[in-house]
């Protein structure tokens, strides 16, 4: 028999009735008062020199393909940079879910791509392998208003506080609608509560309006929903400890009882999809719900106006943790200690952080990429257009992937082995009850925390 939603979604009963379900709220909170250099602070750092080689010819792996202004600002602003250097700059773009294997077998190898642009918490797989970005990181938080809580979780490694890694931004994740659609089921906006979610989608799928999730190994998309659905029942992978296993809980259960429900509102194939496959399926009127970045808005503006009109963005809806506790596609910058020119790459980083090169990426990508550093959320592509503006504040309401833990090696393969996905995906498409889908995913975390 499935759980009813009334009484149960209660934020009040849940959060007595769950001590779990507390001590994730109260981590929550601990991430929104970290303390950040104000903007005034900037005058008291200069930027950091760095003694270029010699003719150089940094090579750089990235993602790609999914919003063509966002990649022509990039390389403008790289031949800039060559321009004002004399260097060369090789760029190599690639699609989403490469970015992972072929980084790590460069770090595996030492040899390859100088800078990696990636995803999430992939250079905590090798930190040894990667240069010390602390004089770069600590400089543009004194200038630019401080990284946003997550971006210190991301960017800096856990056991020795150095920075690894510089947070670019996030492929925002917000829910994408067709407002005909909701307006025929008898909804004027979509609800910001996850039981009023579900029932909106089971109403959308009564009127022959499916929703569609990646249930595949999406790196962004997959992973953004299936981590903000746990995480918004009070689940998580491990505890604050970063050791102990903490999947297989009540909260957890509860999900999984739950995302049934939504997963008989969506259309047939999830399973099987990757980061394309949900824009795929939006822009040709198969699904009518759906979590994407702005590169689904971005499409419809240029290839199919009418659905443009009709399509409204909101941020992710509200579960029994009472707060946002969501997941954006973290990007994140660093450089290989292989590399045979660490000056010209750390030079080539922080010249596209500074605020000429890095507010026209921002604010010319169409909000496909929202800021790390706060300075920049008063650039107007954040307040000029209502279906843009929710993708604004994507970075201040992510928790990062190892949550509640720290990140490290071990969060890091959590996500690469999809251990929560498959989790969730275990659940809807019957292949297990919640209680042995959660057993998996526990045996799976102890094997990757051990």
């Amino acid at each position: 028999m499935k759980k009813s939603f009334p009484g149960l979604l209660s934020r009040r009963d849940f959060l007595r009735n769950s001590a779990v379900g507390l001590a994730g709220l109260t981590a929550a909170e601990t991430f929104s008062q970290l303390h950040f250099p104000p903007e005034s602070a900037a005058a008291q750092i200069s930027a950091p020199q760095f003694k270029i080689e010699p003719r150089p010819v940094i090579k750089v792996l990235r993602w790609g393909g999914f919003i063509t202004q966002e990649e022509d600002i990039w390389l403008a602003n790289t031949r800039r940079w060559e321009n004002k250097t004399g260097g060369r700059v090789i760029t190599d773009f690639v699609p989403f879910h490469d970015v992972r294997p072929k980084s790590s077998l460069e770090a595996t190898l030492e040899t390859g791509h100088d800078i990696i642009v990636g995803w999430f918490d992939d250079p905590h797989l090798y930190p040894e392998k990667l240069i010390d970005l602390s004089e770069i990181a600590i400089y543009l938080a004194s200038k630019y208003g401080g990284w946003y809580p997550v971006c210190e979780q991301y960017g800096r490694q856990s056991a020795s506080g150095r920075w690894i890694a510089l947070p670019l931004g996030c492929t925002g994740g917000c829910i994408n609608y067709r407002k005909s659609h909701l307006q025929e089921a008898g909804f004027a906006t979509m609800p910001k509560d996850i039981p009023g979610f579900i029932k909106c989608c089971q109403a959308l799928k009564a009127k022959g309006y499916p929703t569609g999730f990646a249930l595949g190994r999406a790196v962004a998309d997959a992973n953004a929903w299936c981590h903000w659905w746990l995480w918004s029942f009070g689940g998580k992978s491990v505890e604050e400890d970063g050791k102990t296993i903490a999947i297989n809980s009540p909260e957890t259960l509860f999900a999984l009882d739950s995302v049934r429900e939504l997963h008989e509102t969506m259309v047939d194939g999830v399973e099987n999809w990757l980061d394309p496959d949900n824009n795929r399926a939006f822009l040709s009127g198969s699904i009518s719900v759906t979590n994407n970045s702005t590169s689904i808005l971005a499409a419809a503006r240029k290839q199919n106006v009418p659905l443009a009109a009709d399509l409204a963005t909101m941020n992710f809806p509200i579960g029994p943790l009472g707060q946002p506790a969501e997941l954006s596609g973290m990007t994140q910058a660093y450089v290989f200690r292989h590399s045979l020119v660490p000056n010209a790459a750390k030079d080539f980083l922080l010249f596209m952080f500074e605020k000429e090169q890095y507010a026209s990426w921002i604010n010319g990508s169409f909000g496909y990429i929202t800021q790390s550093l706060k300075h920049f959320h008063k650039l107007p592509v954040w307040h000029e257009d209502p279906q843009i503006l929710p993708y604004g504040n994507c970075m201040e309401r992510m928790l990062p992937n190892g949550y509640a833990g720290h990140l490290g090696r071990a969060s890091a393969a959590a996500m690469s082995d999809y251990v929560v996905v498959e989790m969730i995906a275990d659940v809807c498409l019957g292949r297990k009850s919640p209680r042995a889908a959660a057993l998996r995913a526990e045996k799976r975390l102890r094997l990757i925390y051990d």
